[in-house]
């Protein structure tokens, strides 16, 4: 969440830069304002009320010690503890009030962040390779069905529309992508980790899914209030960004940098038609998931760092993409900087997002309490950030795809060829 004292300090800048989002965020930072303005009164006139409450005790004591009746100062104390008492009440109400709006506001995108209302405005940042040539491309979709690697009919027997099942060397061209993409995220410095798949509500309040996306998660382990205490995790970002909320580190742990494969859920609410043909937007897919928790000094630079992690699996494979940076009507809720990852799809004739990596500033930080010490003892919020390396289907229906040869067969790239056991699928 935002710092309310980066708010109180200059709430119009804070607005300006809100609106260049879209949407009207930015009408709640006067409301936020009002909150701490209340907080703050109750907290203030409570302390003036202990204050005045020290003294009469005092005399209370002074008085007793003389033998004089005390009555009628003792109830000035216990009107004085009703005071008290109901501007704590006061107080805590404000805070709260204060923290579900803070919840609901997006972070500040960084200074130079491309202003643009949609997907229109994002400028291309760099390409890697060409466009490979294919005459007459088939889509995955062909492809997969050719070659018995993809079934859409299982997946909706079992779980129905937007779920698949993989078989035989589908299976294991999806495998062998999952190993290939840990053991590669490994040599680029970052620890394995294995974590659960359901996460608490407060680890997606703490990554900003919620309470904003609440519609697209599948939520379980409802209360007699009906609030959904579980979630299906909807990418590994979840789990293992939260391993440290509630936590102080050292300065010299940092950077932390965590990788995990998980599967990832998501109801995809309101997407219908939205790249919907074959393996490209499903309710459950795999991923492979890069975190990293740094000093807030280097966010920004270990960002391109990141970035490049994610690039070298797609250099590896030798698949042509393009790197662009999202623009302020673009971004994702709790990014201040973005760049997107797309790997180019003959087939359908388009560029699909295969990795979007993210540098949330201490916005994340703020909402899961996660702090360091710093080199002078005091507890400050780092920067952490995020990326896939990479998301397992549109990998997977790109290499399908910029790898099929002119016979009908898929040849394997051969930093692949030692996880999937051969050189080719015919």
């Amino acid at each position: 969440m935002l710092d309310i004292r980066v708010i109180r300090d200059n709430p119009a800048a804070v607005q300006e830069r809100l609106k260049t989002r879209g949407g009207d965020h930015w009408k709640l930072i006067d409301e936020v304002l009002a909150c701490d303005e209340a907080r703050r009164k109750s907290e203030t006139e409570k302390q003036q009320l202990q204050n005045q409450r020290k003294t009469i005790s005092k005399q209370i004591g002074m008085l007793k010690a003389k033998g004089e009746d005390t009555s009628g100062i003792e109830a000035e104390v216990r009107a004085i503890n009703e005071q008290i008492a109901a501007h704590d009440v006061k107080a805590e109400d404000a805070a709260a009030e204060q923290n579900d709006l803070l919840l609901n506001i997006p972070n500040l995108t960084h200074d130079a962040c491309p202003v643009g209302s949609d997907e229109t405005a994002n400028p291309v940042v760099r390409e890697w390779s060409t466009k490979p040539d294919i005459a007459a491309p088939k889509d995955h979709v062909e492809l997969a069905l050719r070659h018995g690697l993809v079934n859409w009919d299982d997946g909706i027997r079992v779980a129905g529309s937007g779920f698949v099942v993989y078989r035989g060397r589908g299976a294991r061209l999806e495998r062998a992508l999952i190993n290939f993409l840990l053991d590669t995220q490994a040599a680029n410095g970052y620890e394995e980790v294995n974590v659960p798949h359901l996460v608490k509500r407060e680890c997606m309040e703490g990554t900003g899914q919620l309470p904003k996306f609440e519609d697209d998660m599948y939520g379980t382990d409802a209360g007699e209030n009906g609030i959904n205490n579980l979630f299906l995790a909807p990418t590994a970002e979840v789990p293992v960004t939260n391993l440290y909320r509630d936590t102080i580190l050292s300065e010299s742990e940092l950077p932390v940098r965590m990788a995990a494969y998980t599967p990832c859920f998501r109801r995809e609410a309101g997407s219908a038609g939205r790249d919907n043909k074959g393996i490209i937007r499903m309710h459950q897919f795999d991923k492979v998931e890069l975190v990293q928790i740094v000093h807030p000094d280097t966010g920004f630079a270990m960002l391109e760092e990141l970035t490049g992690h994610a690039e070298s699996i797609l250099q590896k494979l030798g698949l042509h993409y393009r790197v662009i940076e999202l623009c302020s009507g673009d971004i994702g809720f709790s990014s201040a900087k973005t760049y997107d990852i797309e790997v180019w799809a003959p087939g359908h004739g388009k560029y699909l997002e295969v990795s979007s990596c993210s540098c949330f500033t201490d916005y994340q930080a703020r909402r899961m309490r996660l702090r360091f010490k710093d080199a002078e003892g005091k507890n400050r919020f780092p920067h952490t950030l995020n990326g896939s390396g990479t998301a397992l289907p549109r990998l997977y229906v790109a290499l399908l795809e910029q790898c099929q040869q002119p016979d009908g067969s898929i040849r394997i790239p051969d930093a692949l060829v030692p996880y999937f056991g051969a050189p080719v699928i015919e």
